[in-house]
């Protein structure tokens, strides 16, 4: 199991908890659009630092991002092992032929 893996259960296994006793809870409870809204907040804080080249603020606000991916996805359904499926389908193939393919 990867960090990533692990911290997917654990926000799944938050997901039934009381949202005044957890923040992943209390994410969900406010349900997708909020979870989607504070992934973008905390992408737009990680482009920022880097842009200022900050290394100790990006990999920081790169953690928040994965995250509050990984809620965001919990807040769908969607798991981080259909993520990794559809990467392992797109290993190998240009990016320029694959956003060619999606057209």
């Amino acid at each position: 199991m990867s960090i990533l893996h692990d911290l997917a259960a654990t926000i799944a296994q938050r997901a039934d908890a009381d949202p005044e006793a957890s923040w992943t809870a209390k994410l969900l409870a406010k349900g997708p659009e909020k979870c989607a809204e504070k992934f973008g907040e905390e992408a737009v804080e990680a482009i920022i630092e880097a842009v200022k080249n900050d290394r100790e603020g990006l990999i920081s606000e790169s953690a928040d991002v994965l995250f509050h991916l990984l809620v965001m996805l919990q807040s769908r359904g969607v798991t981080l092992s259909e993520v990794e499926a559809e990467l392992a389908r797109r290993e190998g193939t240009s990016g320029i032929a694959e956003k060619a393919s999606r057209g």
